[in-house]
This record gives C-alpha cells, structure tokens and sequence, in this order.
C-alpha cells in the first residue's frame, strides 16, 4: 500500500472516506494490471482526441459559399473536399466514445465487486481509481470544448443533406465510404447533445447496472460518491494538498469530483441533491468556490447545467442559492 498515504486514523463519517488517492503515482499491482492494461490503450489515445477538437476549425467558409451560389459546382465540389476529412475527424471522436464505454464497463466491474465495499475497492485498486478519474478528466475537458464549437453540428449537417441529395439524384458521394447513413444517424444523435461523452459515460454506467443483477445498485453508485467524498476531502484538507506534486493535479481533483457527481446524479434514482444523497455536495460547492473564480467557473457551469435532479423540489434552496 505504498500509494496509500492515510492520515487520520480516527475518521468521521460525515466527513467521508478520509485516505489520499495518489492521481499523481498510482502504479497497476498484479491483480490490477490485465484491466489497468486494457483501459491504458484506451486512454493513451485520449490526449491526442482532445487535440485534434481543440484544433477542429470546420468548413463554414465554405458551406457558406456553396449555399450562397448553389448552382456554381466549383464552390459545391470545395465545401464537399472541405467536409468530408472533418467528418472523418468527427467519426474518430466518435469511435473513441464507444472504446471509452467499454474501458468504463471493465473499470466498473472492478471496482464495484464483492466482497470489498468501494472505499476498500478505491484504496486497494489506486491504479484503476487514477484511470477512472482520468476518464472522468477527459469527459469534462471533451465537452467543454464540444460546446464552444458551433462548426461540428454545422459541419455535420451539411455533410448529412448534401449525402442525401446526391442519394436521390444517384450522384456517387466518396464521402460516403467514410460514415454510411446507419453510423451518420448513430454520430447525429452522438452530436446532438450538449455534452456527448458525459451522455456516453452516464449510458454507459447505467446499462452496466442493468447487466449487473446480482449486484446492487449501490455498489455502483456508493463508487462514485465514495470518489466525489475522496477529491473533495483531498482539495480541503491542507496534508493531502500539500502531497500533490504539480498545481495542475488540484484541477484535476476538481474536475474529477464534478464529473463524479454529475454522473452519480444520472444514475442514481433521487440524484446527488437530495437529502438522502450519500454526496456532500455542499462541502463540494464550497470547494469549487474557494478556488479562484475563472478557474472554476466552466465547472459550476456543468453542476448548474448538465445535472439531472438539481432543479427537483427535493434540492434544498440553500444548495439552489449556492449555485446560482
């Protein structure tokens, strides 16, 4: 137990789990290593994902033109050239979505199984926690960025009508080799959310509890509380903090504790703001706002927005107010 670094000995359960989870130097034990090395080859592929959306410019000149002359086949022929390697780019993304769900599925088995309870799974399993928060990490940084890019949906539909007239008009579309109409349709829904991966990940860990009978669902959903009570008491208790090596693993911490929650809030019956909620969400609000403000803003966005149950008559107002 190397990675575990416990502190307080006597732990008070209000406060929640009280160990380190070490996202920095989590090293893969024996036992972990068949499924810490299938999510690696998934993950290792994540950073370059990010990149190529970060960079994603779209065609809108171009459709732009070939709209506006519709009978100039030079400028129909350009937006087409244009498009159809973007729509290779947003096939890619969202083929990684799919490689994701599996990854989460494997991780979930894991860390979700008897006889450990999800506090035992999270200390023994320190490796497999970092890969899921580095899911969870990712998720949140894909949509983000996923948002502020109107040209992905513009993009897309175009490539969609322009797919369909040369289908009637029985023009041969080379662009159609890359996304048939089948995955054009799967992508379009894919697209159509505000936050894709989150929408992925939350499907994804639903269905895993229905194929899961003969666990309880709280086995999973306790996981993900457990990992929202591990980041926040990380980040407000000065020994943790002062463990992290590099600043960037204090975002990281924040932005892993509000993936968790959002994604606890889709799966769970009642959500993260109920009473009966096994998150403290308003110690993890406090957290977020003692921070400074531009660096958290984009994540009281996704709490505020992207949630499920935050809205219900069972939120308390003082959790409303905090938020607003």
């Amino acid at each position: 137990m190397g990675n575990l670094l416990k502190v307080l000995t006597c732990t008070d359960l209000e406060q929640g789990p009280n160990f380190f989870l070490d996202f920095e130097n989590a090293q893969p034990t024996e036992a972990e290593r068949e499924i810490f090395n299938q999510v690696n080859v998934v993950l290792k592929d994540a950073e370059g994902i990010l990149n190529d959306l970060q960079s994603y410019r779209g065609a809108g000149h171009e459709i732009r033109e070939a709209i506006q002359h519709p009978s100039d086949e030079n400028l129909q022929e350009k937006a087409w050239s244009a498009v159809c390697p973007l729509v290779g780019k947003l096939k890619k993304f969202y083929e990684f979505s799919q490689r994701l769900e599996a990854a989460l599925h494997g991780l979930l088995g894991a860390l979700t199984s008897t006889p450990y309870s999800p506090t035992q799974h999270l200390e023994r399993e320190q490796a497999l926690a970092k890969q899921f928060a580095e899911i969870l990490h990712f998720t949140l940084r894909f949509d983000e960025l996923k948002m502020t890019n109107p040209a992905i949906q513009n993009d897309f539909s175009y490539y969609r009508r322009t797919l369909s007239r040369m289908r009637i008009n029985n023009v041969p579309a080379e662009g159609e080799n890359e996304v048939n109409n089948e995955l054009a349709n799967r992508m379009s829904l894919f697209y159509a959310e505000a936050t894709p991966m989150l929408k992925t990940l939350s499907d994804a860990t639903t269905k895993f509890v229905s194929d899961n009978k003969s666990l309880p669902i709280e086995n999973t959903t306790d996981c993900l509380s457990t990992m929202a009570s591990v980041c926040r008491v990380m980040l407000e208790t000065p020994e943790y903090r002062s463990r992290f090596a590099s600043e960037e693993t204090v975002s990281f911490c924040l932005r892993v504790m509000v993936g968790v929650i959002i994604l606890y809030d889709h799966v769970h019956p009642v959500g993260a703001f109920a009473k009966t909620s096994k998150i403290d969400m308003k110690g993890c609000i406090k957290v977020l706002k003692d921070q400074p403000p531009n660096s958290v803003e984009g994540l009281l966005n996704a709490l505020r927005y992207t949630t499920k149950h935050l809205n219900d008559e069972t939120t308390s107002k003082q959790i409303k107010t905090m938020l607003q």
